[in-house]
């Protein structure tokens, strides 16, 4: 209420968002019982934002806040749905503070946090916020904060998108080289990488590619999980993505097999690739086989390299998945 009276003193606004904080950082005042009560403050504190978009202190106090309250809502179990005027609110700010690094960072950590809410992500697909996030990766590509955070609002963002809207597919197909060139960039940063190839699973789902991106992205993939075999997630979701454009050319399946370090197959089914606790790699494995035989020719050259005893060893090792 205290904020609420006074929208347009800035002072106000910084002071209540501090005091907000405050409640927010003693665990004893944010219990369970009170925390619907601090879900309620996320629009108070958008709207602050919003209205002195020009602060940045405001915004980075705001921000802080928002990302400390939505961190306790995942630790309780709550996927905080923000509405279309947060979402909006958002949008405005990443356009007014569009050149600062430091708070940008800040800021795309904070929309990754609230795109995991499939509501807020459609919502921030809504009011149009894909293009400024190419903007921000073309800029600061050389950020792998930014570059972690973008991918993995990228893929929410995807997944929600309707493909049946031409305007949005236009906006989704325009992320492809963007997203390329992240994982081109960061192959050796685990978690950046894992990030792009979810992205570019995604964008891969979503029709996003031409004929020219398909063996080019098969042996970026190829390379990513090459680079990175401890990062499970990083390597069925790699699998996933190029089982997608097997599935849509032959083009890729061949770029798999005549991958420049070696063949693509047989550098996925090495040992470490496969453990026990991972059911899900091996499970993305053999989804990329079955849709790579669907070709004549490519089959061939799958039993050349002994891929049916491949499939046994998993078979064997996964007798109940």
């Amino acid at each position: 209420e205290f904020m609420q009276a006074s929208w347009d003193i800035e002072e106000v606004q910084a002071e209540g968002i501090q005091h907000l904080a405050s409640f927010v950082k003693d665990k004893s005042v944010s219990s369970p019982t009170a925390f619907p009560y601090l879900l309620r403050c996320t629009e108070v504190i958008t709207l602050a934002m919003k209205t002195h978009m020009d602060s940045l202190d405001l915004q980075v106090e705001g921000c802080t806040l928002l990302l400390e309250i939505l961190s306790q809502a995942l630790e309780q179990g709550v996927m905080m749905a923000l509405d279309e005027s947060v979402a909006s609110c958002l949008l405005h700010t990443v356009r007014q503070h569009s050149e600062n690094e430091e708070f940008l960072s800040k800021l795309c950590t904070l929309l990754m946090m609230v795109s995991a809410s499939e509501v807020a992500a459609e919502n921030l697909r809504k009011v149009g916020i894909i293009p400024d996030l190419l903007s921000i990766l073309r800029r600061f590509l050389h950020n792998d904060k930014i570059c972690f955070s973008c991918c993995a609002v990228l893929w929410s963002l995807a997944v929600s998108g309707n493909s049946e809207n031409n305007a949005d597919q236009a906006v989704l197909e325009s992320a492809f080289p963007v997203t390329s060139a992240v994982l081109q960039r960061h192959l050796q940063n685990g978690e950046v990488a894992e990030s792009a190839c979810s992205a570019l699973w995604a964008l891969a789902l979503q029709g996003c590619l031409t004929d020219s991106d398909y063996e080019p992205t098969a042996a970026l993939l190829l390379d990513a999980v090459r680079m990175n075999p401890e990062r499970a997630v990083l390597v069925k979701n790699g699998c996933l993505a190029l089982a997608s454009l097997v599935r849509l050319s032959e083009t890729a399946a061949w770029a798999i097999l005549l991958h420049s370090g070696g063949s693509g197959l047989e550098l996925l089914g090495e040992e470490p690739r496969l453990p026990r606790e991972e059911p899900g790699v091996a499970g993305a494995l053999c989804l990329l086989l079955h849709d790579m035989a669907q070709y004549d020719e490519v089959m061939l050259d799958m039993r050349s390299q002994k891929m049916e005893k491949l499939l046994c060893k998993i078979k064997l090792q996964f007798p109940f998945s």
